[in-house]
């Protein structure tokens, strides 16, 4: 009778709640390094600028057309890659095209997202113009998308995507940094 009531006693001592604290809801400590940057300046481009130097290029083949270029920006210790695409424009109808076609892509986030802030960019003295969009809401898939463009015959496509099971609070620092490293790139265009 005694060893039962000291265990009784024990179990209910390891089981006391009232002393129970709910712990935090928390992600991951994720530290990031500084921004740095080198110069991509390849032959197979009409086009310079400056990449992450934690980014690695890869190119993709591009169907059906020799002027065409499909080249990824890897980001492989956060999942991340900055598809791009380069397309040589033939006339304005060319460009309507392709501005539409970029659009087309941010839609079909839309019904993820919980809103778009839309920013226009222009660097007349490089003549490269164009548009970003960065796609709020906790499930978008591609949450950065841009187009840049001389409005003549050069044309440059990218969208962002982490390969991962989508949850932008959690990824909310990697996506700044990786944003604020593609803001970089547009910054840097020279066409040539």
């Amino acid at each position: 009778m005694g060893v039962s009531i000291l265990l009784l006693s024990l179990a209910s001592a390891c089981f006391n709640h009232d002393n129970a604290m709910p712990k935090p809801q928390a992600y991951l400590r994720i530290d990031l390094p500084p921004h740095g940057y080198a110069l991509c300046d390849t032959a197979a481009l009409p086009f310079t600028f400056e990449r992450s130097n934690l980014a690695r290029m890869e190119w993709k083949e591009a169907p059906d057309r020799s002027h065409d270029k499909w080249f990824t920006l890897q980001y492989p210790n956060y999942k991340g890659y900055l598809f791009l695409s380069y397309k040589r424009l033939h006339d304005r109808k060319d460009l309507k095209a392709q501005i539409d076609t970029s659009y087309r892509f941010v839609e079909d986030n839309f019904h993820f997202s919980s809103g778009v802030d839309e920013n226009r960019f222009m660097n007349p003295e490089r003549k490269v113009y164009g548009m970003t969009y960065h796609l709020k809401g906790q499930n978008v898939a591609s949450t950065y998308q841009f187009w840049v463009t001389d409005s003549v015959s050069h044309f440059l496509r990218g969208a962002l995507y982490i390969d991962c099971t989508p949850n932008n609070d959690s990824l909310a620092p990697v996506l700044e940094y990786i944003q604020a490293d593609v803001d970089h790139l547009i910054e840097s265009i020279q066409w040539r």
